[in-house]
């Protein structure tokens, strides 16, 4: 059985707003322009193992929106990492023990609360 660490709800908070966040940029991501400035399309002229042709087309680049959205995503999930990754609880934890309880942070959302 994996060990358990007494992440303090706040760190708890911040893990999750950060998989949130990401969550949520990356869907806002699928639907930007493939370039986040304007670019012409291509169509590659070679068919190597396939017979796919690899295409992009034309990119009109981010509107001034996008951009600030992309943005300010950029600036939550920076916030939020260095919230995780500096929090004063990784002090606490045995040299030994930083790598097991960094991925239990990542996974302890999914864990049943106990009774």
């Amino acid at each position: 059985m994996p060990k358990s660490f007494p992440f303090p709800q706040d760190l708890l908070d911040a893990q999750v707003a950060l998989d949130e966040t990401r969550a949520a940029c990356e869907e806002y991501a699928k639907g930007l322009p493939w370039s986040a400035e304007p670019m012409p399309g291509w169509e590659s002229d070679k068919q190597l193992h396939s017979t796919y042709i690899s295409t992009k087309p034309d990119s009109p680049g981010y509107t001034e929106d996008q951009h600030a959205e992309v943005a300010r995503f950029r600036a939550r999930l920076l916030e939020l990492s260095i919230a995780v990754s500096t929090h004063p609880f990784w002090g606490t934890v045995d040299h030994g023990d930083v790598v097991a309880a960094r991925m239990a942070l990542k996974h302890a959302h999914e864990q049943p609360a106990e009774a």
